[in-house]
């Protein structure tokens, strides 16, 4: 199966191409490389909705520039993400996973496993909001450095006013597909595909409101598919 770009907003493949194969796949760790391979096998074009390799790098580093040990992610597939942040943390880390789909992410679970980050990772076959409101009642609030969103999108707004609460202040939430395929610059009258159009409101609906949220300070890059991310000021 030929590897498809897609997952990025950059507009010329070739350029994909050459950050993936010049900076990224030679650091990629062995298990994250298997795990990409096997989604790809088994998704074919959907295996973009994991994140793609240079992203999975950028979000490493930044958990250890944090010195990140607890974290939460909303929205898992297959685990790269996953996967990317449980190597970055130390040992005694912990991540909590929230998911419906438990059969996609049996399918990264054995590279997981090989790679031996198993431990760190609490994964939840749940509907995410429950279980962060659940979180909260149980003391967990300010208690998680990290947070990263790759769901459904009509709920990111939802999701990040329960987030702000679980993220200590100068935690950092971060937010992936925001620049949804470039879609969000486009006219209504552009030619899109139709899962493109369908999330498109939601996408552009979060970023001006996290744009005017004081809450946070923000940075959205054009990495990947956008990724925004949001530290936490109060």
């Amino acid at each position: 199966m030929k590897e498809k770009f897609g997952a990025t907003i950059l507009q010329s493949e070739a350029l994909a191409k050459y950050i993936l194969e010049t900076s990224a796949y030679p650091r990629e760790h062995e298990q994250l490389k298997e795990l990409r391979n096997a989604t790809l096998d088994k998704y074919q074009f959907w295996s973009l909705m994991n994140v793609p390799a240079d992203e999975g790098q950028f979000i490493s580093m930044l958990l250890k520039i944090m010195n990140a040990k607890k974290t939460i992610e909303v929205g898992v597939f297959t685990g790269y993400s996953l996967l990317s942040t449980a190597l970055a943390l130390p040992d005694d880390g912990k991540i909590i996973a929230i998911d419906p789909d438990r059969e996609a992410y049996e399918i990264g679970l054995p590279f997981i496993q090989k790679a031996n980050m198993a431990h760190k990772i609490q994964f939840i076959d749940s509907d995410a909001m429950n279980i962060l409101k659940e979180l909260l009642t149980k003391g967990e609030e300010g208690t998680f450095d990290f947070a990263f969103v790759d769901a459904d999108k009509e709920n990111y707004i939802n999701y990040h006013e329960e987030l702000l609460k679980l993220v200590r202040v100068g935690g950092i939430i971060a937010y992936d597909n925001t620049l949804w395929a470039g879609t969000v610059a486009a006219s209504e009258d552009d030619e899109m595909d139709d899962y493109l159009r369908g999330h498109r409101r939601h996408v552009i609906k979060l970023n001006s409101f996290l744009a005017s949220d004081p809450r946070i300070e923000l940075a959205h890059l054009s990495i990947g598919d956008g990724l925004t991310l949001c530290k936490r000021l109060k």
